[in-house]
């Protein structure tokens, strides 16, 4: 995405305010938004307030950015649960509330901010992107999704490490809550597309704008119900492909929504945050090829709100899960 920095002047076509910009500028219509309602562009000499203003063709366009924000990162000192760790690559037990990279609007409290303060990260081209500031980075994981993230901390180990997330050489299983109508007594495969939601263009949600394929199996280890006409069920989710919110997405698309999702479910009295936790990642090791398996026990607040809605701990709860079929 370019980064528009000097005064623009120019010639509307026909449309709405800030899809013309858009179209001109080449930026995103969020940004072009983002300039609209801080008072930075003028039409016919006034200036915009709606971004859905409608355009005749022809008007003068003035665009006066504000100047862009400091892209220092600073290090912090935030303590870690390191899990692994050797000179090419570590692995974090992140905790829930914890932003991995930073982004617009979130520049400190971060992963990459806490891994900063006990390392030099590598400069690998790309690492300052539209999406954030994102060194050593392969993978995320949402702000409330807690459990294992690995990072790379070479050049070589991240490009080796990018291939084995992108060639679906990695093995991902997590813990999860299901808090709608769990109805099979075993796994379930899901393969349902992915894409923008419409009109929600935060969510994503099966179908929608430029679906990916999205695979899904899902392990029911414990089910019950809970008195009010539903049954929930702690679940093991093994994602084959990696889309954004894919296990909340296909969980929800079963019509059990993950317990205190409030963007694909509902918020809960007894979990503060969406109860998804990455428990086991295996993949090949950068250096070495050799398989690297990597355990983030799951969470006190997971386990009590299990407990809490009537369910018990299985014994096999932290052992290995068996090879995906």
């Amino acid at each position: 995405m370019p980064r528009v920095t000097e005064p623009l002047h120019l010639t509307a076509a026909p449309g709405r305010l800030d899809a013309v910009l858009a179209d001109l500028t080449g930026v995103s219509r969020s940004q072009v938004a983002g300039w609209i309602a801080g008072g930075h562009v003028e039409v016919g000499g006034q200036p915009a307030t709606k971004a859905s203003l409608k355009l005749k063709g022809g008007e003068a366009l003035t665009v006066r950015p504000p100047p862009p924000p400091d892209a220092t990162v600073a290090p912090e000192s935030v303590p870690l649960d390191v899990i692994y760790e050797d000179e090419h690559l570590i692995a974090v037990n992140k905790p829930p509330g914890m932003v991995t990279h930073p982004a617009p609007g979130v520049t400190s409290g971060t992963l990459v901010n806490a891994l900063l303060g006990r390392m030099t990260l590598p400069e690998q081209p790309g690492a300052e992107g539209p999406d954030g500031y994102r060194p050593g980075i392969v993978h995320r994981l949402d702000r409330d999704t807690s459990g294992v993230i690995v990072v790379a901390k070479t050049v070589e180990a991240h490009a080796r490490l990018a291939a084995a997330f992108k060639d679906r050489d990695t093995r991902k299983t997590y813990l999860a809550i299901a808090a709608g109508t769990w109805k099979a007594e075993g796994p379930v495969n899901v393969n349902a597309p992915i894409g923008r939601h419409p009109t929600a263009r935060q969510r994503m949600t099966v179908g929608g704008a430029n679906p990916r394929e999205a695979q899904t199996r899902f392990t029911p280890l414990e089910a019950h119900p809970d008195g009010h006409g539903r049954t929930l069920a702690l679940v093991r989710a093994q994602p084959r492909t990696g889309r954004t919110h894919q296990i909340r997405v296909h969980l929800a698309h079963l019509g059990s929504p993950i317990l205190g999702d409030p963007v694909y479910g509902r918020e809960s009295a007894v979990m503060p945050r969406h109860a998804l936790h990455a428990h086991f990642l295996t993949l090949p090791h950068p250096a070495t090829g050799e398989a690297l398996h990597l355990h983030a026990p799951a969470p006190d607040d997971l386990l009590t709100a299990w407990i809490a809605l009537g369910g018990t701990v299985p014994a096999d709860l932290e052992a290995p899960p068996p090879e995906r079929a």
